[in-house]
């Protein structure tokens, strides 16, 4: 699979060993990935922040929605609690409920001790409806658990794969892309990882490494030419993860910083685009317990977490991630025809090379 950094384009930072989000220790992905006749192109994508052994142990984490023209749901929750528990999973704009009840059937087979209580999964979408026909039911409850179990550590599939199938990104094929970046902190070395479901952007927009290439690779341009959506439509999920101790405020901040890398491909962030990010930490496993209090003992938690005044080696490692994942995402890809015929050409790396 070629990545942006075989085309020699010259990204900032040092990567982890897969440079992806599960070089993050315990981050499992797992994809569902449907292409059937002319009309589905589709999928799931499964982020088990913990793992699937301990998926029910909350994480610190925040979101940030550049623009809400999107769907995550769970937000309100997690912004209460600056907790996540559950696989978090991202799909089409349609698909979010059977998603949302994919969760919930694959915790009630696997711990229906925490399906007992009450369960508020994370489920975000980007819309595929130029190349997936996406009013049709194509994806189930099914599906979603299937992408759940699929998930694994290791290297990442990218491109048109799982939630990203159908996704087009400045004009191109787009989709699934994933990068990571150490930063060293003291004795100690932590890793922030991003994956991205590419969505967005016209092709006008498109930069890499600072050239505007968007403009020199204008022609073969279907969607602005026959689509009636206005151009840069779209959206961007993206999830980042790091196992530096931080607070859920602090895990908020670095959603924050994802525009700034998404910036660095082009986007100016268009109104019809919903834009939608999640961070999560995993260090301090079992601090922040969001369940029924089991005694009326008075009890204490502590989270160990950098100092707010730190934290810039991390704000760099999610811009420089979030460029290369989308950059990634765009370069994975193959030229794709899908629903009514609607083309989406790949990104002519050759040209872009030059």
């Amino acid at each position: 699979m070629t990545r942006a950094r075989d085309l020699g384009v010259p990204l900032p930072g040092r990567t982890g060993e897969h440079n992806a989000l599960t070089d993050v220790p315990g981050v499992e992905i797992g994809f569902t990935t449907l292409v059937e006749g002319q009309s589905v192109r589709t999928g799931v994508t499964a982020v088990l922040p913990r793992g699937r052994e301990d998926f029910a142990v909350p994480c610190a984490a925040g979101t940030y929605a550049l623009n809400g023209n999107g769907e995550m749901t769970g937000t309100a929750w997690l912004a209460e609690t600056g907790s996540l528990t559950l696989p978090v999973l991202i799909t089409s704009t349609h698909a979010v409920g059977a998603c949302h009840r994919g969760v919930i059937d694959w915790v009630v087979r696997e711990r229906p001790d925490v399906a007992a209580e009450w369960l508020l999964p994370v489920v975000a979408e980007t819309w595929d409806g130029y190349l997936n026909d996406s009013t049709a039911p194509t994806i189930h409850t099914g599906h979603a658990i299937d992408a759940i179990d699929a998930a694994r550590t290791g290297p990442v599939g990218e491109g048109s794969v799982g939630g990203g199938t159908g996704m087009t990104c400045y004009g191109f094929k787009g989709g699934t892309g994933t990068a990571s970046r150490l930063v060293p902190y003291g004795d100690d070395e932590y890793t922030v990882g991003v994956l991205v479901q590419a969505n967005f952007g016209s092709r006008r927009e498109l930069t890499v490494a600072g050239e505007p290439v968007g403009i020199e690779l204008s022609a073969d341009n279907p969607m602005e030419e026959q689509w009636a959506a206005p151009s840069g439509a779209g959206s961007v999920i993206v999830i980042v993860g790091t196992d530096a101790p931080l607070l859920p405020g602090q895990c908020t901040s670095l959603a924050r910083r994802v525009p700034l890398g998404l910036a660095r491909t082009g986007t100016a962030g268009s109104h019809f685009s919903g834009d939608l990010f999640l961070a999560f930490s995993t260090a301090n496993p079992g601090s922040l317990t969001s369940r029924f209090p089991r005694t009326e003992e008075a009890e204490y938690e502590n989270l160990r977490f950098i100092p707010w005044g730190r934290l810039d080696p991390f704000f760099e490692a999610v811009v420089q991630a979030t460029e290369e994942a989308v950059l990634n995402a765009l370069v994975a890809n193959e030229e794709m025809t899908g629903h009514r015929g609607h083309r989406v050409p790949a990104l002519p790396t050759a040209r872009w090379r030059d």
